[in-house]
């Protein structure tokens, strides 16, 4: 509302309308904005559920799901897949910005593919960290919520998961060659690097309260709100299907062994969470919220025994009311073979459309009750277009 002030001088009407309040912290549309890697940026967000018959049954949002351009035509960023059904955009007459990116590390790396970390980089020539964009945005819009995930690649997750694919592929089931012995992946987990990846990822943490200091926020003005990372294959014996021949990857798309899949949830993945929940309480800041994600998709995971590919559940869309409850919320692990389809291989093992849906529906209740909590599946079907969720 503007107001008009009516000032009566030497016998003139003057009327005067002061400036209008730019947006900025504090002022104007309330926004969300997320940061940190691809279990947030929406990556594989095009796909709900997996078929091998046909990508048409599973593909939710076509050729421009990561066309984050204003046009919506191309990558701001190459390969950070900010796909339009990331948990940014929550709705309700709250703005969603997604800075996260596909293979962030919490430091910006650079080379063939240009990938911001949490950091503050700039080279002057329209690159920048993470941070550095979260403090520019905020500095004209109004940020309530930061929602952050981060530490995954630093534990250098798509080698674990290449080197545990290849294991299972190279050697036969009388002789297993496990992949949560070789050196390559037990190094990401000892007690050095932990204690590394804690600092860093802490380090990002102060990073994200810096660039919203420095966009004149107070600490008390807006919420931190991390997530842990989700199981995205069961247990062994959650597996549909069994570990000898190569159809666990050949048609599931799951290719790991059963001790490494164990390994994979009762080791890596706490280990990983764990470390994130420690970075919370090393950086210091004092307005953070967690949301857990350990246990969200269980029920629906890949491979898992509850779910399966279209043409093993009788039904030929996405679209089929029953789609979201029968199909997987996790994506295939692809191999060179995915060359000359619409699929990437960085898509593998990522939270896809009905996932990354399931987040946003989270998200917002978090937003909406400003407190942390357990993303849990509530019940089936769709509740405004989004699986039913609650957070505990």
């Amino acid at each position: 509302m503007t107001i008009t002030t009516l000032v009566l001088t030497a016998g003139s009407l003057v009327v005067t309308t002061p400036a209008a309040h730019a947006d900025g912290p504090g002022s104007g549309t309330p926004y969300v904005v997320t940061v940190g890697d691809s279990y947030i940026s929406g990556e594989a967000g095009r796909w709900a559920g997996s078929s091998n018959n046909s990508e048409a049954p599973a593909d939710a949002l076509g050729a421009h799901a990561y066309h984050d351009n204003a046009a919506g035509t191309a990558e701001t960023i190459a390969k950070c897949h900010r796909s339009r059904s990331a948990e940014a955009f929550i709705g309700g007459g709250v703005g969603g910005l997604n800075l996260a990116c596909s293979g962030a590390r919490t430091n910006t790396t650079t080379g063939d593919t240009f990938k911001p970390g949490l950091d503050f980089y700039d080279d002057g020539a329209g690159h920048l960290g993470q941070a550095r964009m979260l403090q520019q945005f905020a500095s004209t819009h109004n940020v309530n919520l930061v929602v952050a995930s981060i530490g995954g690649n630093d534990f250098n997750f798509a080698s674990i998961v290449t080197s545990c694919v290849t294991d299972f592929l190279l050697s036969p089931s009388w002789f297993p060659d496990y992949c949560k012995d070789d050196s390559s992946v037990v190094a990401n987990f000892t007690s050095a690097n932990v204690t590394a990846v804690r600092g860093r990822i802490a380090t990002s943490f102060q990073n994200i309260r810096t660039a919203m200091r420095n966009a004149g926020y107070a600490d008390n003005a807006w919420n931190l709100l991390v997530q842990t990372y989700p199981s995205p294959i069961p247990p062994a014996s959650g597996f549909r299907y069994g570990q000898t021949g190569y159809t666990r990857q050949n048609i599931g798309g799951c290719g790991f062994w059963n001790a490494d899949a164990d390994w994979a949830n009762t080791t890596a993945l706490a280990t990983i969470n764990n470390t994130v929940r420690a970075a919370i309480t090393q950086s210091g800041l004092s307005n953070t919220r967690l949301l857990e994600l350990q246990s969200t998709f269980n029920g629906r995971r890949l491979c898992e025994k509850a779910v399966g590919l279209y043409e093993e559940v009788g039904l030929s869309s996405w679209t089929a009311p029953a789609a979201v409850d029968k199909t997987e919320w996790i994506n295939q692990i692809r191999t060179v073979t995915t060359i000359g389809s619409n699929y990437y291989i960085q898509e593998s093992l990522h939270p896809n459309y009905w996932a990354q849906l399931a987040l946003r529906s989270c998200v917002r209740q978090s937003y909406t009750a400003n407190r942390g909590g357990a993303c849990a599946i509530t019940g089936p079907g769709l509740t405004n277009g989004e699986p039913r969720m609650t957070l505990n």
